[in-house]
């Protein structure tokens, strides 16, 4: 039975206090597309992303039309190209104008899955393609990237952590012209996720079906609003509880997209991911939400624990509304996308060590982070491997994704447009890491990773 008030609230949450659909991913298995020749290969892959995607913009429009729900983003995730270049060798920046080709074909706002899996080593193409992301990223315009480097069962690969850092130094320093964006399309992980719909690091995972729908959902002015509604002096138990129940009604909203979607496009329905996601919008802010439950500006003392409850409640509401939950599934906090991370990152009460802390309970890690385009490549690989580290030791998924801002210094900005926002310069630590990196191995997994 329809319930006015709950329609009534529905619309009150899209119309002023941001709720949408942040995006609708389909992920596209490539194995079948792998050839010894390259050129081939790249037919295939279009071919097949074109067919199956084909209606994919259309369909959300649909969607949206028909429920009146913002869906923000249609994406395309595939295979990791690191795979198909194992088998056919030759140029991988081939694959990467593939992708984008496609990505403009049928319409979508992004295409994930130039990337590499080597957290325990490197197969045949992982090398190519990494060294390639810098020019791929350059060359392309709807490509993202991404190569997971460590896991709980593997450890860190520092190996990989090393040309990583030299990798995003490097995006940035060919994309300069263009506010570093090709760094802003790279991410670093840990513990990366099979099924994730967002970007940058989205990718079709090889334990995925051929193709499938993932949903991503958004809704922090939603939460933040409900939590404005409180009383201050209101125990933080019942903080929670609130969150929970906001968390409930945003997801359930996706599940009904998600469902739709897949019907629609006669594609398997795959998970719900239930994360919150800002935008640099006022009011939309992951940020705020924090605020609103007692924080003077985020990065303030207490930051870490209230960001800990809020992923907590999100994940314990999100996961009651859905018949799957995957993917991230939190709260991220990236700081050029988030207007109150901005403002803490200005004021300096937000410093990367202590977003550092955060990421060790939010769904992510230290993402959209602008540091001086001067910062080493040692410094940025070390970072990587702290965040790796924190991914690696609680069995979470952390990552990295940092832009070396070339030719700017500690309290300038870079402004990307768009999603990906605007932000300060961070401050960086200068002290170098160099020995540590320069001796490559493998940092081994830790005794936890021995569950059988």
């Amino acid at each position: 039975m329809l319930n006015t008030s709950d329609i009534l609230e529905t619309i009150k949450m899209i119309q002023d206090e941001n709720l949408d659909i942040r995006t609708i991913t389909m992920g596209i298995s490539l194995l079948d597309c792998a050839d010894s020749d390259i050129d081939k290969s790249c037919e295939k892959i279009y071919e097949k992303i074109c067919r199956l995607a084909g209606n994919l913009v259309k369909t959300g429009e649909d969607i949206e039309k028909k429920y009146g729900i913002p869906i923000v983003n249609k994406r395309i995730s595939v295979t990791p190209i690191a795979m198909l270049v194992g088998v056919s060798g030759g140029d991988p920046v081939k694959y990467a104008k593939t992708l984008d080709r496609a990505a403009k074909t049928v319409g979508v706002n992004f295409i994930g899955g130039y990337s590499a899996l080597v957290q325990k080593g490197f197969s045949a193409g992982d090398k190519e393609l990494m060294e390639s992301i810098p020019r791929a990223l350059s060359e392309t315009e709807f490509v993202c990237s991404s190569v997971n480097v460590g896991s709980t069962k593997a450890g860190i690969n520092m190996d990989a952590v090393k040309i990583m850092g030299r990798v995003i130094k490097e995006s940035s320093e060919i994309t300069k012209d263009r506010q570093c964006i090709g760094a802003a399309k790279l991410v670093v992980f840990c513990n990366a996720p099979e099924d994730n719909p967002f970007m940058a690091g989205a990718f079709h995972g090889p334990g995925e079906p051929d193709c499938v729908i993932n949903v991503g959902v958004s809704g922090p002015g939603v939460v933040r609003a409900a939590l404005e509604k409180m009383d201050d002096t209101d125990d933080l138990q019942k903080v929670a509880d609130t969150i929970k129940k906001t968390a409930f009604k945003i997801t359930r909203m996706g599940q009904l997209v998600g469902e739709e979607a897949s019907k629609a496009l006669g594609v398997p329905f795959g998970i719900i991911d239930l994360s919150l996601a800002p935008t640099p919008a006022i009011g939309d802010s992951v940020a705020h939400i924090l605020e609103e439950i007692g924080l003077e500006e985020v990065g303030a003392a207490g930051t870490t624990a209230a960001l800990a409850m809020l992923n907590d409640a999100v994940k314990k509401g999100g996961v009651m509304a859905s018949s799957t939950v995957g993917g991230l599934s939190g709260a991220f906090i990236p700081v050029s996308e988030d207007a109150g991370m901005i403002a803490g990152a200005r004021s300096g009460s937000l410093i990367i060590e202590k977003l550092e802390a955060m990421t060790a309970v939010c769904s992510v890690g230290l993402d959209m982070i602008i540091v001086p385009g001067d910062t080493t490549p040692e410094v940025l690989s070390a970072i990587i491997a702290d965040e790796a580290a924190i991914g690696m030791v609680n069995s979470k998924t952390t990552a990295v994704r940092i832009i070396p801002a070339i030719g700017l210094k500690d309290g300038e900005e870079l402004n990307f447009g768009g999603l990906l926002g605007y932000g300060p310069v961070m401050k960086v630590n200068t002290k170098s890491p160099a020995k540590m990196i320069n001796r490559g191995g493998r940092i081994p997994a830790p005794i936890q990773s021995l569950k059988n």
